[in-house]
């Protein structure tokens, strides 16, 4: 009697099995085949075609990549497609620009050369043509291009000197919702180039980054990428003046501080940061009549090492002796001693400086648990913030 099999074997192929796999494997090779031939039926009409011939390729170009692969795009890259798309956003046709914009668009996503060799073919000086349209739509197409683009580092560079980030800060105020999106992300991804020899952001763009953040859950990644431009904006003394000017500005900080992410958080006490360090004298009360004290404590334990040494640091400006170096359980009690006096008078200063201890501590319960329970509640992945 033979011994028992410990491993299971493979079952032997069949005809039937091995028929269906050659099958599949002689599908899968004409389905390639068929592609190839239309990628390279449609680079000649692309190439060759008279402007309605142009117009239909491109639009075929963005219908057969839309539903394709990495190596597609690569493929019709390699047919020679991105020069004429390129040259087309010259055209005065407007479908034209139109067809050949979302052609580009696709053919960038997700794929880095793409990217690289549709700014090396000449396309920003048309797009940021497109920037200055009065046409809504193709504006925030070419915004998206834009974006698309500066996501490859070597693209940088280029687009940071090409005068589009005026136009992008215009269109944070004049787009859509998803236009003001893509101009914010854009504007992040240029205000990441080392090479840049001057700040491609002026205080024209803090008004509305203010106003867009005021409207955006402050844990979003929308909300981290407008705090990091404002925190780079609040380095210059325009920048400054026109984050105090705004409407709200130095308390929409002081809430993100507050209810931010790890990285809005950061970003955002290291704007408050810079304008108390530029003229204490002039933003320490403004900061202080905001609420901002709460906020920074709990950012001394909660945040990233960075923001709690700039919480640490801005609470320190913010005592009546900044002399002083060391922020401990007596310091904090100093502040709010020095608060409930201004409130209350010497006097009932001691009185005061304990409730509002007391107060502070119970805000800051409240305000976690809110948190706690807000982040719980947004956890489905319908809800998860994109932007």
């Amino acid at each position: 009697m033979g011994h028992d099999q410990e491993e299971e074997e493979t079952p032997p192929s069949t005809p039937t099995t091995t028929a269906s796999a050659a099958r599949k494997d002689q599908e899968e090779e004409t389905w390639n085949h068929q592609k190839q031939t239309l990628i390279l039926e449609l680079s000649e009409k692309l190439i060759t075609g008279d402007l309605q011939a142009k117009i239909e390729a491109a639009r075929d170009i963005r219908k057969v990549v839309r539903k394709s692969s990495v190596k597609t795009r690569s493929k019709f890259a390699a047919a020679g497609v991105i020069q004429p798309l390129v040259f087309m956003l010259l055209s005065p046709n407007l479908d034209a620009r139109e067809a050949s914009l979302l052609a580009l668009l696709n053919l960038a996503v997700r794929n880095e050369r793409n990217k690289v060799n549709i700014v090396t073919a000449g396309a920003v000086p048309p797009l940021v043509e497109l920037l200055k349209l009065q046409n809504s739509g193709l504006r925030e197409l070419a915004t998206a291009a834009i974006l698309t683009l500066s996501a490859a580092a070597p693209n940088k560079p280029t687009i940071a000197a090409s005068g589009a980030a005026p136009l992008l800060v215009q269109i944070l105020s004049l787009g859509s919702v998803q236009g003001r999106v893509d101009a914010v992300t854009a504007l992040h991804n240029l205000s990441t180039c080392k090479e840049n020899s001057t700040p491609i952001l002026n205080a024209k763009a803090v008004s509305p980054l203010i106003n867009l953040l005021k409207e955006c859950k402050k844990y979003s990644k929308f909300a981290e990428k407008a705090t990091a431009l404002l925190e780079i904006l609040s380095k210059s003394e325009e920048g400054r003046v026109a984050i105090c000017d705004s409407d709200g500005g130095i308390l929409t900080l002081v809430e993100t501080v507050e209810d931010g992410s790890l990285i809005s958080t950061q970003h955002a006490v290291g704007a408050l940061l810079s304008l108390c360090q530029s003229c204490r004298e002039k933003y320490r009360e403004l900061i202080l009549k905001e609420g901002a004290i709460p906020g920074l404590l709990r950012l001394t334990v909660e945040g990233t090492s960075i923001a709690q040494e700039r919480a640490r640091t801005l609470l320190d400006l913010l005592r009546d002796s900044p002399q002083e170096k060391k922020l401990a359980s007596s310091v904090l009690e100093k502040i709010v001693y020095d608060i409930a006096t201004r409130v209350d008078g010497a006097d009932k200063a001691a009185e005061t400086a304990k409730r509002l201890l007391e107060d502070m501590v119970q805000r800051s319960m409240e305000l976690s648990m809110n948190r706690i329970q807000h982040r719980a509640a947004s956890c489905t992945p319908a809800k998860v913030p994109s932007a």
